[in-house]
């Protein structure tokens, strides 16, 4: 009995979350954006095997042990932006941890992904490439005139002096 009502509480609750957000629910019903993916989205909500799902207490540990994963990963990948390392790779797989069971950050993933499929389509358009190009080029043409004018000033000598 509580399997079913969960399942009917999630099944409303991606529906109604979809049509805030203007995705289309995962059955495929609703008014969503006429823009088609080319991959089916997921329904939302946990993705815990049904024996933890089965018990409510069981299904409360699952949640704080994916919490603390996830959290532990995010840390590390906070940590990775000022140190060496992958840090936005780490970040959002911490964020994919945190996704298997909680549907706010099923949501920021959504979003997430949607965005960068966006910017994606904008930088290979021709007019945004033709520009990126032309500023690139600029601006190698500055970083090779003010390198020539630091040639010619001060010659290959360099701004330091080392005693041994």
């Amino acid at each position: 009995m509580h399997a079913e009502s969960h399942e009917r509480d999630r099944d409303v609750a991606s529906t109604a979350t979809a049509t805030a957000t203007g995705d289309r629910p995962a059955d495929g019903t609703g008014d969503g954006p006429a823009d088609v993916t080319t991959a089916p989205e997921r329904a939302l909500g946990s993705r815990a095997p049904r024996f933890v799902k089965s018990s409510r207490t069981l299904h409360l540990s699952w949640q704080v042990g994916v919490f603390l994963v996830g959290l532990a990963v995010v840390a590390a990948g906070v940590a990775m932006l000022v140190l060496p390392g992958p840090g936005w790779v780490v970040i959002f797989g911490g964020m994919a941890i945190w996704a298997t069971e909680f549907v706010w950050a099923q949501l920021v993933l959504r979003w997430t992904r949607r965005k960068v499929t966006e910017a994606a389509k904008k930088a290979l358009d021709p007019k945004v490439r033709r520009r990126n190009i032309i500023l690139t080029s600029v601006g190698l043409v500055i970083i090779a005139v003010l390198a020539g004018i630091y040639l010619w000033k001060f010659g290959l000598a360099l701004p330091w002096t080392i005693d041994q």
